[in-house]
């Protein structure tokens, strides 16, 4: 069932960010190593003005984790909430021990707070959920056994949304592209119910900042990672108001790409800035040939100062592409001689 835990280390550092926790945080031991051992399962929730669907999430949860039959733990992260969110989770620890809770000082959303629970969690396993009761825990068993046929990260897909349009349409486009980006099919990147082994939350962690714990599943992937999806059941919202409105479609396309240069070329930016500057400085080429056989053979360039403009232009472009990927791989170069190793999956 929900798993009890040993007091925490009084001494022990807390991050500027975070604020002294409720009763929950009593359920912490600075002996994460050996105590990372005895939980299976953390339950990773962050909360931004929910103190209306805690109770009740807590409830549901408990009923589910107690049939696991395994170690568990519930981790809340209190983005920085209005209402009574803390006050109510630091009341529901009395009820359910396994709960903690941290608060951030202000609302720094929700990738913060994800980071903030993956580097909380101990379990083997964690799960992702939001507290909104949209995400039905009774789910998680189903997530379980799907990353116990092999995969590493299983997400969710809301096939069923009881979401209104002006939310729907604009995340299926946005789950389009993604899909065609990332190089991997799924049909809900946003679904906040997802199952990941601890190890792709460890190298996730650099990436979970801005809005980018959306692009989790692409990030795994392209880490190597086994991704899967299964459809999950939808609920319509009962308390409260949605915290995301549609002008997340466009900071969520200018998110894929950053991501996508973050993660894929990082190491090797001279790879997408040399091929724009090699493009650049043949197009500009080409156009000052023109030029200058026109010059050569009618001696005037027939009144093409716009088209020479533009040649030159094209030439000076493509020499800053080149200097700025020669630049980022100097850089590149320089962290990774500091940097971590690739981390390896297994040895015969």
């Amino acid at each position: 069932g929900l798993a009890s835990c040993s007091p925490r280390n009084a001494t022990s550092p807390k991050p500027r960010w975070l604020v002294e926790t409720s009763a929950g945080d009593r359920a912490y031991s600075t002996e994460r190593g050996a105590m990372s051992q005895e939980v299976f399962l953390s339950v990773v929730i962050p909360v931004f003005n929910e103190e209306e669907s805690l109770p009740l999430l807590c409830e549901k949860l408990h009923a589910v984790l107690e049939r696991l039959d395994k170690q568990c733990e519930v981790i809340f992260v209190d983005d920085g909430s209005t209402d009574r969110s803390f006050n109510v989770m630091s009341e529901l620890q009395d009820v359910y021990p396994a709960i903690r809770a941290v608060r951030f000082r202000r609302n720094y959303r929700k990738a913060a707070a994800l980071a903030t629970g993956f580097s909380e969690a101990r379990g083997e396993v964690i799960i992702t959920m939001d507290a909104d009761l949209q995400d039905d825990p009774e789910e998680i068993p189903r997530l379980l056994a799907k990353l116990e046929e092999g995969c590493d990260l299983v997400s969710g897909w809301k096939k069923k949304r009881h979401d209104p349009i002006s939310k729907t349409f604009p995340s299926r486009l946005f789950n389009k592209v993604t899909s065609m980006v990332a190089g991997i099919r799924l049909h809900d990147f946003n679904c906040g119910l997802k199952a990941y082994r601890r190890e792709v939350c460890e190298d996730a962690l650099p990436y979970l900042y801005g809005e980018l714990y959306r692009f989790l599943p692409a990030i795994a992937h392209w880490a190597g990672y086994r991704v899967k999806e299964i459809p999950v059941q939808h609920h319509p919202r009962r308390f409260g108001y949605s915290k995301f409105g549609t002008k997340r479609l466009l900071n969520g396309f200018l998110d894929l790409m950053t991501i996508t240069f973050v993660v894929r070329f990082m190491t090797t930016p001279m790879h997408v800035f040399g091929t724009l500057g090699l493009f650049s400085t043949i197009a500009g080429s080409i156009v000052c040939a023109y030029v200058a056989l026109l010059r050569f053979e009618f001696g005037n360039i027939q009144n093409r100062h716009p088209l020479l403009l533009m040649g030159v232009l094209l030439v000076i472009v493509g020499i800053q592409f080149f200097s700025t990927g020669l630049l980022g791989d100097m850089i590149a170069s320089m962290n990774q001689r500091g940097g971590k190793m690739p981390r390896i999956a297994g040895r015969i």
